[in-house]
């Protein structure tokens, strides 16, 4: 939790005028059906900012299962290069451009898709390509795609991760861990094992040093089962008589928490909670030394994401970006498969506290991979501003709002109902995960649970729930709704 600035007016009009620019860009181009027993359909659908643009491509086998593809399609302008590409070997020979599926996705069944795609370069126009092949057969066939918002600025130069997704039915569980996996960034979204788009709805602890009472097996329980939560972060701060004055123990109760949640089928955010000091780098070195630990125990769980920096502040992109590149590796060595959460700039609001915007992160965007990017809000302080910065980066960034509060930017006040549900329409409507500030008992207006809650046994039900809580309990039980196909 932090202390984020109002915004001033000159960050309204800048985020204003973003937005309005956004839109125009944007193209989708359908490409229709086939008519014989063998073929395929194309969905090409595309993203353009002043120079260049991302391809999105659907295939679909309408013909006889294959073991390995290959698509082909001709740029209709001899400008357009297609630059780096994801789930796929790409190549282009003048305006002929080849697709050829890796290991994971070589293999189509009847009726079966894979989704691969590229960023790519244009002079003056930008049109689709309107004939593809697969296995050099015509794709006559053809689906509706869907048109994504447009940015004004390139794209992030790390492509998603190209792990094999699964090709076996979903497990018989159906808690969020069983259906999803083990999790991967996938182009600007957070995917299950399937390679799918999610949205993770859950709740974040309080720091564990103060309200460890509140983290017991019957709170937890009910936040799995009576809330349906997907996700548990735990808040381990650092300073504020946090990991510093105990690292082993504040080590081993981290662990404990992930191990409860494991157990409960929900994902364990580990959150390295720095807020004050604000440079990442004051605690650069108990950051290697607590990630080098929990990761090298956890590495075997597929239940873990990494957030390796709560709240940045007073302090530059540059340096949260070199700090986040040198604590990755650390978790990478043990750990090569989890998503880890990157801290932004002015308290984790993409800069936008601090006068800016996200064009810094995505025009310099951490050297790493299944890497995501934190924004906070309170939503009685951050509102249209905000909110307008957040969906013209999420067209270019994968997003994961680690934080939120319905109250005001202290964590305390009146809970802004109205903010709080524009807020979790946007971010249902563009699958960004969150966690709400907070869990506990906290005699504060943020706090989910009514103060003395936590020295009872009760917490199911909306009785025990204070109006913050109770507004985010509705919110996040309703049904997830998780693809597996």
């Amino acid at each position: 939790m932090k202390l984020l600035p109002r915004p001033s007016r000159r960050t309204l009009l800048m985020a204003g005028a973003v937005g309005a620019l956004t839109v125009a860009a944007s193209a989708a181009v359908p490409v229709a059906s086939a008519q014989a027993a063998t073929g395929c359909a194309v969905t090409y659908t595309t993203s353009s900012w002043s120079g260049g643009f991302t391809a999105n491509i659907t295939i679909k086998n309408l013909g006889d299962a294959v073991d390995g593809w290959t698509l082909g399609f001709a740029f209709p302008d001899a400008g357009q290069r297609v630059g780096q590409g994801w789930s796929a070997t790409w190549s282009q020979a003048g305006a002929a451009v080849t697709a050829r599926s890796v290991s994971w996705n070589g293999a189509l069944a009847t009726g079966a898709s894979t989704s691969i795609g590229f960023n790519g370069t244009w002079s003056a126009a930008n049109p689709a390509p309107t004939a593809f092949t697969l296995n050099g057969t015509a794709c006559t066939g053809a689906t509706t795609p869907t048109t994504p918002p447009a940015p004004t600025t390139p794209p992030p130069t790390t492509p998603p991760p190209t792990t094999p997704p699964p090709t076996t039915p979903p497990p018989g569980g159906q808690t969020p861990v069983a259906i999803n996996g083990q999790l991967r960034v996938c182009g600007a979204n957070l995917c299950n094992q399937y390679g799918r788009p999610i949205q993770l709805r859950g709740m974040s602890t309080h720091g564990i040093q103060w309200f460890a009472r509140c983290y017991n097996d019957a709170s937890l329980d009910a936040l799995a089962d009576d809330w349906r939560a997907d996700l548990l972060r735990i808040a381990m701060y650092v300073q504020e008589d946090g990991y510093e004055t105990d690292p082993a123990g504040f080590t081993n109760r981290v662990n404990a928490l992930v191990d409860e949640a494991e157990q409960r089928g929900m994902y364990a955010l580990i959150d390295f909670h720095t807020l004050t000091p604000g440079d990442p780098m004051h605690n650069l070195d108990r950051a290697k030394t607590f990630f080098a630990a929990v990761s090298a125990r956890n590495a075997a769980k597929k239940n873990v994401i990494y957030e390796i920096a709560n709240e940045p502040n007073g302090v530059s992109w540059a340096t949260i970006k070199s700090y986040a590149e040198q604590v990755i590796p650390v978790i990478r060595a043990n750990d090569p498969d989890a998503v880890v959460v990157v801290g932004t700039r002015g308290w984790s609001s993409l800069g936008v506290s601090d006068g800016s915007n996200a064009n810094e992160v995505i025009n310099n965007p951490v050297n790493a991979t299944n890497v995501m990017y934190t924004f906070h809000f309170y939503a009685a302080s951050h509102r249209d501003n905000y909110r307008a910065e957040v969906e013209r980066a999420a067209a270019r960034l994968p997003l994961f709002v680690t934080e939120f509060g319905t109250v005001d930017y202290t964590g305390d006040g009146g809970v802004d109902a109205a903010s709080s549900n524009a807020w979790l329409d946007l971010l249902d409507r563009l699958k960004i995960s969150y966690a709400n500030w907070t869990y506990s008992d906290k005699a504060e207006g943020s706090a989910a649970l009514r103060p003395g809650t936590c020295a009872g046994s009760t917490y199911t039900g909306p009785g025990v729930l204070t109006e913050s809580g109770a507004l985010i309990r509705d919110r996040i039980r309703t049904p997830d709704n998780f693809p597996t196909a």
